[in-house]
């Protein structure tokens, strides 16, 4: 069902992916892409296209491909960026 709340919901959702794509972007860049590589169950070239898509083609938001990002990627991504961080200190 299609409401206010929800609406707020999916954007602020949209916000936070587009701030994870832009982030993971920039790390991308600087380490010329050699950081990600050693990630490799991530599907980085993903993560990075969906803040391309969430930016630039909005009112085309594929509602249900949200919700699997949400349900299925980002546990996955949770526990990944996890192990970056302690391999990194």
């Amino acid at each position: 069902m299609k409401t206010d709340a929800n609406q707020d919901k999916l954007d602020a959702i949209a916000m936070l992916l587009i701030a994870i794509g832009e982030s993971f972007k920039k790390i991308d860049k600087e380490t010329e892409g050699s950081f990600l590589k050693k990630y490799s169950e991530i599907d980085w070239k993903g993560v990075i296209g969906v803040r391309h898509v969430l930016a630039h083609d909005y009112f085309d938001i594929d509602v249900e491909e949200i919700y699997k990002i949400c349900k299925q990627d980002i546990p996955v991504l949770r526990k990944v960026i996890g192990r970056m961080l302690s391999e990194m200190k």
